[in-house]
This record gives C-alpha cells, sequence and structure tokens, in this order.
C-alpha cells in the first residue's frame, strides 16, 4: 500500500480573526517603516456596533451636503465608479490625493502607477493614511456578485470613508482608487 501525501488546508478564518490578524500585522508593518517619520493616527475607539469612532463624523444629511451623489456613493455606500469616469485616473502632475470626505492626505503623486484600467492606482498610501477591510465581489471588476471572490477594501482611517480596493494589477499590488473619492491638489511650481 503505497502513502500519499495529503494537504491540509488552511481552516477559513471568521471576519473577526481576520480582522485581528490584520490589525497585528499593520502594527507590525508600520512599526517596521521608522524611515517615514510621521504623526501618529489619534486613537481608533471600537463603538458598541463593533465599528471604529472616527475623527472626522458627520450626520447622513451633512455628507450629502458636502458631497456630489457620485462621491457620496462611492465615499459612504462602499460603491464603485465606472471606469474612466474620473479624469484623475489621467492625472500626470506632481502634488497630493486627499481623502474628498475630510481632506487627510491619503497618496501622493509620486506614487502614481500608470494603468490603463481608468481608476486612480498607487503603490502605497501615505503613512497612517488609510484601513483595510473585506468587501465582497465587485461586478465593475468582473466578478458577479454570486462569486465566492472577496477585496481587500480601503478606507480612510479619519473618516471611515471608502476609497477603493487593493488588487493584483498586471502583477503589481497596487491601491486602486475611485477619482470620486479624491480632491487632488497640484504641487506648486
Amino acid at each position: 500500500m503505497s502513502q500519499t501525501a495529503t494537504k491540509s488546508l488552511p481552516l477559513p478564518l471568521s471576519r473577526r480573526a481576520f480582522i485581528g490578524t490584520t490589525a497585528l500585522s499593520a502594527m507590525a508593518i508600520t512599526s517596521a517603516q521608522k524611515a517615514y517619520p510621521a504623526e501618529p493616527p489619534a486613537k481608533l475607539e471600537l463603538t458598541e456596533g463593533g465599528g471604529f469612532s472616527y475623527e472626522v463624523t458627520r450626520s447622513d444629511a451633512e455628507w450629502r451636503d458636502i458631497l456630489t451623489e457620485d462621491s457620496y456613493h462611492v465615499l459612504r455606500q462602499g460603491a464603485t465608479e465606472l471606469p474612466k469616469s474620473s479624469p484623475l485616473w489621467q492625472e500626470t502632475r506632481a502634488g497630493m490625493y486627499h481623502c474628498k470626505g475630510c481632506d487627510l492626505d491619503a497618496f501622493d503623486a509620486a506614487w502614481k502607477v500608470p494603468l490603463d484600467k481608468g481608476w486612480v492606482f498607487f503603490t502605497h498610501s501615505q503613512t497612517n493614511a488609510v484601513l483595510t477591510g473585506i468587501d465582497g465581489p465587485v461586478p465593475q471588476y468582473g466578478n458577479a456578485m454570486s462569486s465566492e471572490g472577496a477585496f481587500f477594501e480601503v478606507h480612510c482611517r479619519r473618516c471611515g470613508s471608502h476609497l477603493g480596493h487593493l488588487l493584483t494589477v498586471e502583477r503589481q499590488q497596487v491601491h486602486c482608487i475611485n477619482g470620486a473619492a479624491l480632491n487632488f491638489i497640484p504641487s506648486a511650481a
């Protein structure tokens, strides 16, 4: 009788275990990035419902007053804009991209990756600018809602607004960010 090697599959993580593991990983990565001095983020506290208490909070009516309809759907409802619907995907000037919900410096134009996909791509964010979570399949990326795939969702750490996703595109791990979620401020010449 021949022996066959069995490959044990990892057990699926619960959402709570995944978020805890992700938080520990993020802390380890942040502590390893001492070459980038940054102001520490404000303390995030868990609320009774298990969410975070963010520095910038607004009522739904206040969000609707300050955001366009498209930006509201992206930032507050987690929508994904249509490809090439924002002019920021073709922006090439030096400058800083800010969260449209709270004006936090989120992405430097020096880290922008020019990909002809129709969204704004960056190799990484500013230190302590974003949080990640788990998002279900995104139809605009070619995934049906019935598929079992999931994405890492990128949120602003100051106001909790949905910015986009972490994806692998053309063999690069990138932040795929909705232009409707950003304000671009060009550098002074």
